[in-house]
C-alpha cells in the first residue's frame, strides 16, 4: 500500500491516511479480507504517530471500510457491490460539481463543458 503524505497540505493527516485507504477500497486496490499494515508499523513507515494511524484506522472502520481483530490486525471489510457503486458515484458527482463551479467561474459554456468531458472520456479509455 502506497501512502502518500504532504506537509503542505490543509488537509490533517489522519485525513490523509483515511482518505488515501478508502479510495484504495473504492478503486479496488485493497479488496475484502486484505490485510492492512499494523497501526504501528503505518507510523513507522511514514514516521507520524500512532496516535494520527489510530485515528484514521477507527474512521475507516466506523465508516465500515475495515474491520479490526483483536490480536490479528485489520483487514478490509466486506463491501455490498451497490453501495461501493453508490460511494463511488458520489464522489464522481462530487468532483463534477467542482468542475462545474470552476467553468462558470471562469466562462465556460456547458457546450464547451460536454466536448471536454466527451473527449476526456473518448481519450481516457
Amino acid at each position: 500500500m502506497n501512502i502518500i503524505i504532504s506537509n503542505t497540505s490543509k488537509e490533517p493527516i489522519y485525513q490523509q491516511i483515511k482518505n488515501q485507504m478508502k479510495q484504495s477500497i473504492l478503486k479496488g486496490e485493497l479488496e475484502e479480507g486484505d490485510a492492512l499494515p499494523s497501526i504501528r508499523q503505518l507510523a513507522k513507515d511514514l514516521q507520524i504517530s500512532v496516535i494520527t494511524t489510530k485515528r484514521a484506522y477507527e474512521d475507516l472502520e466506523k465508516e465500515g471500510f475495515i474491520v479490526s481483530v483483536v490480536g490479528k490486525g485489520s483487514f478490509v471489510a466486506g463491501q455490498n457491490k451497490d453501495f461501493l457503486r453508490e460511494k463511488r458515484l458520489k464522489a464522481i458527482e462530487e468532483k463534477l460539481a467542482e468542475v462545474v463551479g470552476e467553468s462558470k467561474l471562469v466562462g465556460i459554456s456547458l457546450e464547451e463543458l460536454e466536448e471536454m468531458l466527451e473527449l476526456l472520456y473518448k481519450e481516457e479509455i
